[in-house]
């Protein structure tokens, strides 16, 4: 694997997981201020959940490297 995709497999990996992430522990306000939503989280804890996501996207790059480098499949026939 050239280390371009490599960059690419973990960006896409990254994104994936972040975004399942997300909804994660979000508790909603039980009496919105006027002009918030009414869904919106009181903490999203984002850095938390940003640090969680680098390092399960880490983890799936690994085992991606490592069928890619190993050839238990082939992507090049």
């Amino acid at each position: 694997m050239y280390w371009t995709s490599g960059i690419v497999v973990y960006v896409i990996a990254w994104w994936l997981v972040f975004f399942m992430m997300l909804p994660v522990g979000v508790k909603t306000p039980d009496k919105p201020e006027t002009g918030h939503a009414a869904s919106a989280p009181v903490k999203p804890m984002l850095v938390r959940k940003a640090l969680i996501t680098s390092v399960i996207a880490a983890v799936i790059w690994a085992v991606v490297y490592w069928i890619v480098a190993s050839d238990i499949y082939s992507f090049r026939q």
